[in-house]
This record gives C-alpha cells, sequence and structure tokens, in this order.
C-alpha cells in the first residue's frame, strides 16, 4: 500500500468530568483503573500517533493525568463539545491531523484508530473521518445508537438516531451500521467546524457531525469489526467492567 508523505497526528481525548448522566465518569473506576486511564493506554499502543494529550476543563483530572504521567492541556471550561475543546488545543500543538478519542470509550482499540486514519495517508484530500460497525436490525432501532448511511465510495450520507435505511420491504439482507463516535479531522476542517454555528439538522438531531455534511465537508466512513460501549450510565459501566473482566491477561493495562 502506498502512503503519501508522512504526515504530524496527533491524539486527543476530551475528558470532562462534569457529565449530567454519570458524574465524574472519566475518573469512574473500571476494572481497578479510571476509565481515562484505559482510554489512554489503549490509544497510546496506536504507532501512528505522533503525541496523545487529555484535554480537560477539571482540576481534578488534571492533575490524575499530572501524577499519573499522562500528557495533558487545561481548556475552558465554555466549550459545547469536544471538537470544541480539541480545536482550543490545536492552537498550541501543531498537526497536520487530529483525532478525537472519546473519554468515555474505554474499549478503544489500537485497530480502531489505525483504520480511521488508513483513508487520510492514502489521499490528502480527505478533510474528516470516522468509524463505522455492523449491528442487526433489533440493535438499530435503539435511538441512543447513531446510525449511518454511506455512498458507495465509503463517504457519509446522514447520520440518525433512527433505523436507517428504512427497510420497506422487509429485505432480509438490509445492512444497519453504528457510527463509533472516534474522528480525525485536519487541521483546516477542525477550523472550519469551529467558526459554523450549530446547523438545523445537528440540532435536531444532537448529532455535531451533521454540521460537516450541512455545509458540504464530506466525512470519510470506514468499517472495523470491533464494537465499543461508550460508557453514559451505571449500565453501560457495568457492562465495561465485565468487557475487561473477560479479556485476555494479555490484554488487560
Amino acid at each position: 500500500m502506498q502512503y503519501h508523505a508522512k504526515r504530524t497526528i496527533v491524539g486527543v481525548i476530551p475528558a470532562r468530568l462534569a457529565s449530567t448522566r454519570l458524574p465524574g465518569k472519566v475518573l469512574r473506576p473500571i476494572w481497578g483503573r479510571p476509565m481515562l486511564y484505559h482510554v489512554f493506554a489503549r490509544a497510546s499502543r496506536c504507532g501512528l500517533l505522533n503525541d496523545l494529550v487529555v484535554a480537560t476543563d477539571s482540576q481534578e483530572v488534571y492533575d490524575y493525568c499530572v501524577v499519573n504521567q499522562m500528557k495533558v492541556r487545561m481548556t475552558s471550561d465554555r466549550h459545547a463539545s469536544g471538537t470544541d475543546r480539541i480545536h482550543e488545543v490545536m492552537q498550541t500543538l501543531s498537526a497536520d491531523i487530529y483525532v478525537n478519542i472519546q473519554g468515555d470509550e474505554p474499549m478503544i482499540r489500537p485497530a480502531h484508530l489505525e483504520v480511521l486514519l488508513q483513508p487520510f495517508l492514502k489521499d490528502p484530500s480527505v478533510q474528516v473521518g470516522t468509524v463505522k460497525t455492523p449491528i442487526t436490525a433489533e440493535e438499530a432501532h435503539n435511538p441512543n445508537c447513531v446510525k449511518v448511511v454511506t455512498d458507495l465510495d465509503g463517504r457519509a450520507l446522514y447520520f440518525s438516531r433512527h433505523a436507517i435505511p428504512y427497510n420497506r420491504d422487509l429485505a432480509a439482507d438490509a445492512a444497519y451500521f453504528k457510527h463509533l463516535g472516534i474522528y480525525a479531522y485536519t487541521g483546516s476542517a477542525l477550523e472550519r467546524f469551529h467558526q459554523l454555528l450549530p446547523s438545523p439538522l445537528e440540532q435536531t438531531e444532537k448529532l455535531e457531525q451533521l454540521r460537516f455534511l450541512e455545509h458540504g465537508i464530506p466525512i470519510s466512513v470506514v468499517e472495523t469489526p470491533y464494537d465499543t460501549i461508550g460508557v453514559d450510565t451505571e449500565e453501560d459501566l457495568a457492562r465495561v467492567e465485565a468487557y475487561f473482566r473477560d479479556l485476555d491477561l494479555s490484554e488487560q493495562l
């Protein structure tokens, strides 16, 4: 596989402590260590990242990172999203590509990041990328599971909390894909996102990635067989704890 000139890639983990549904979740313990530790340790195993940094507005999170030798930046507490927090980091940490690694995704794998970054390495025109994984029709009807449909070249057509595509004739081979909340952006795409106002579909679905699509900025979507559990509730936390408990010792961090 032929890649273009090497590009600097920085992973950023937005880690907000004041979560509404599960307060303090990024420091909640999973398998004996805070969730944030697992996210950082697992993401750091991706050899394509030139740097990895936590971005937080919490002194408690900042202090934890310092004590545990995790690179960290203190950011404003006024950001509406993790993307905006990464934009602030971009002002003082230069890179060609920024990877948004959610602080509540402790099941992140290096393989997620590697497949996410392939389109950028192969095609310098790619501006934004994300990841999808196959799901069942039953899972597709869960509004907490964000779905994505793409064109034949792997570019996103739409993201929705609704089950898409609509299977009108109940075809047995209808395919559904869950969107995993892992993103990569060029610096220019991140700057453009920050300058744009929230868009109508974004506000309706409460999905910030729709801001890119509504303004004509294409999103490359790649597939992975590895699902994740984003932690938003106590139930999610229990499911992730069970996942780590069942891992092979070689995968424990």
